[in-house]
C-alpha cells in the first residue's frame, strides 16, 4: 500500500481508502457480516483510513466501523460527516450545541475520545460563506473532540470558499474521468494552502466499472434508482450528475482504459491517483472481492501524458455538456 500526506495535518493515509455508505444503506441489500470481512481484509492489506456519516443507514456504518476498528484506534483514521441530519440551510443546524450534540452521537457510535477528520457533510453554499460553522469547529477542536475538520462540497465554488479558512485541512469532492473540472482551479488551489483532496465517486457509482448495461434496473432501496434525477439529494451524487443511459452510452467509449491494465475499474481509479493533488480516492464496498477489486488501482499502470490529453479532450467534447446540476 502506498500512503500520501493529507494536507498539513501530519496524517499519512493509504492512496486507496474507503467510504462505507453503501455497506450503511441506499445502495441496495447489505450483509453486516459480509461488511465486517471487508473492512477486516482492508486494513490487513494496509488501508488505515475510512470515511463515514452520521446519516449512513442512521449511524450504522459508524457503528460497523466501531466493531472492526476495536483496538486498533491508534492506526485506524476515521473521517466521518455531519449536518444533513437537519435542515441544510438552516444556520440553527450550524449551532455549537447542534454541531456538538452530533459530534458527541458519532463518538459514541465509534467508540472513540475523538474523530480524527469532522467533516461538513455537503452544506449549504450560503452556510460555508458565512463561515460561523468553522467557529464552531475551532471550538471542538480546541476541546479535544475532533483533531482536524475539513469540508465535502457539491461544487469548486464551495470548495474554493472553503479554502480561505486557514483551518479548513481537506476537501471531499465529486472527481472521476466523467468530473474533470476541479483539476482547473481548485485542485491547484488546494495544494498550494496544502489543503488535502479525498475523492468521492470515484466509478461514478459504478458507470465507470463498465458493467452495466442500458436495461439494468437497481434495488428499489438503492440511489442509483431513486435519484437519478436528484429527487432525493444532490443530482450529482448519483452518476457524477449524468442520466444512467447517457452515462452507460459514454463508458462503453472510455473501455480503451483498461487496455495493458486489470479492469476498466482499476484504469479509471488510477487516473484519479495520477493527480499528484489528490491525497486518496474512497470507492465504496459491500464485500471483499470489491475491496481486493479496487486495491488493484495501486498497482495498476499509470497513465500516459497522451492518454491523459485523451481524456481531458472526452470530457470536454463528450461528456459536461450532460452534467446536470451545479458542479
Amino acid at each position: 500500500m502506498n500512503y500520501r500526506e493529507l494536507g498539513n495535518t501530519g496524517l499519512k493515509v493509504s492512496e486507496v481508502s474507503f467510504g462505507t455508505w453503501a455497506i450503511g444503506g441506499s445502495w441496495g441489500k447489505t450483509s453486516d457480516s459480509e461488511s465486517l470481512k471487508a473492512l477486516e481484509f482492508a486494513m490487513d492489506q494496509g488501508v488505515n483510513f475510512f470515511d463515514t456519516a452520521d446519516v449512513y443507514g442512521d449511524g450504522h456504518s459508524e457503528e460497523l466501523l466501531a466493531k472492526a476498528t476495536k483496538g486498533k484506534e491508534d492506526k485506524i483514521h476515521i473521517a466521518t460527516k455531519f449536518c444533513r441530519q437537519g435542515d441544510i440551510f438552516a444556520p440553527e443546524n450550524y449551532s455549537y450545541e447542534t454541531v456538538r450534540a452530533y459530534c458527541e452521537d458519532s463518538l459514541r457510535r465509534l467508540n472513540r475520545e475523538a474523530i480524527d477528520l469532522y467533516q461538513v457533510h455537503c452544506p449549504a453554499t450560503e452556510i460555508v460563506k458565512e463561515g460561523q460553522v468553522f467557529e464552531v469547529l475551532d471550538r471542538l477542536q480546541r476541546e479535544g473532540k475532533i483533531r482536524h475538520y475539513g469540508v465535502s462540497v457539491e461544487t469548486v465554488e464551495e470548495g474554493l470558499i472553503c479554502l480561505e479558512n486557514p483551518n479548513v485541512k481537506s476537501l471531499q469532492v465529486i472527481f472521476n474521468i466523467f468530473r474533470q473540472k476541479p483539476l482547473e482551479v481548485l485542485f491547484p488551489e488546494a495544494q498550494k494552502k496544502g489543503v488535502g483532496i479525498l475523492v468521492r465517486l470515484p466509478l461514478a457509482s459504478g458507470l465507470l466499472t463498465g458493467k452495466y448495461t442500458f436495461d439494468h434496473v437497481f434495488e428499489e432501496d438503492d440511489h442509483r434508482n431513486f435519484n437519478e434525477n436528484g429527487a432525493a439529494f444532490n443530482v450529482g451524487e448519483t452518476f457524477a450528475g449524468l442520466g444512467f443511459k447517457k452515462g452507460v452510452e459514454l463508458s462503453d467509449q472510455l473501455k480503451w482504459i483498461a487496455e495493458g491494465r486489470q479492469s476498466m475499474a482499476s484504469a479509471a481509479l488510477r487516473w484519479i491517483l495520477d493527480q499528484k493533488e489528490v491525497t486518496c480516492i474512497i470507492p465504496g464496498f459491500r464485500n471483499q472481492r470489491q475491496v481486493a477489486d479496487n486495491l488493484k488501482a495501486s498497482t495498476t499502470k499509470p497513465f500516459s501524458k497522451e492518454e491523459k490529453a485523451q481524456l481531458q479532450s472526452f470530457y470536454h467534447e463528450k461528456v459536461m455538456d450532460y452534467i446536470r446540476g451545479p458542479y
